[in-house]
């Protein structure tokens, strides 16, 4: 199966040097098994996770390791893998994919310089949510990231008045910060909101995590500038799998 069993959370993270992303994807107190061969690591999170696991390293060998679970019906259809950046050609050699997504796993272990604009970003309540719902619906209609999702521990946003004109979710987990779900109402963007609410809340996260990250998809070029702008210069390419 593989080079080296790995069967702890503590042997994951040693395993791939503290890695932000490992720190970020394997919560304290959860049970992963994990193995590595040929230089890589790979992970399974506990029944019902999503994803149900994931990888650090090169491509290939992952690919090894799960092809070697599917073929055991360890994992299956319907679930998410989270592996090295590999292309759909490469893929579809190994696993049966119903859906593949591309994208870069960005970090920062510092906190951009104040701008005027973070001074209008707040944390939102339970009375926010029918705004949330409705911005989100018609300015990022594709995000997974929703009012009354479990796995948000807070939302920000900034407002215009009595109106709600940018959003997004702390989704930390681990040991690492963690925004997503950004987004600012169509007719106020280039206006600077989306830098202010991502520095309000980095500086936010960052007084609780030594790092702060965020997921891009690689289409989304104009995001990925601002995030490296604004000091998101630790990168990770991913590949997003689901199962077929």
């Amino acid at each position: 199966m593989a080079d080296q069993e790995l069967t702890d959370r503590a042997a994951l993270l040693a395993a791939t040097d503290q890695h932000p992303y490992v720190r970020h994807t394997l919560r304290p107190g959860e049970e992963p098994r994990g193995w590595r061969r040929d230089g890589t690591v790979a992970w399974l999170l506990p029944p019902g996770a999503r994803p149900a696991g994931g990888a650090l390293g090169a491509a290939g060998p992952a690919l090894d390791v799960f092809a070697d679970l599917a073929a055991g019906g360890v994992v299956g259809p319907g679930q998410w893998l989270n592996l090295p950046r590999t292309s759909p050609e490469t893929l579809a050699g190994w696993l049966p994919v119903a859906r593949h997504d591309q994208w870069d796993f960005l970090w920062t272990s510092t906190v951009p310089p104040r701008q005027p604009e973070e001074d209008r970003v707040v944390r939102l309540d339970e009375a926010d949510q029918p705004a949330l719902s409705a911005l989100i619906e018609t300015s990022f209609p594709t995000t997974t990231s929703r009012p009354g999702d479990s796995g948000i521990v807070a939302w920000y946003g900034i407002r215009d008045g009595d109106r709600l004109v940018a959003c997004g979710a702390d989704r930390s987990r681990g040991d690492v910060g963690f925004l997503a779900g950004l987004t600012v109402a169509a007719d106020r963007r280039g206006r600077g909101l989306g830098a202010a609410l991502t520095i309000g809340m980095t500086r936010a996260l960052a007084a609780r995590y030594d790092h702060v990250a965020l997921g891009v998809y690689t289409h989304n070029e104009g995001a990925a500038r601002l995030y490296r702008r604004l000091g998101f210069t630790g990168t990770l390419a991913r590949s997003s799998v689901q199962l077929a």
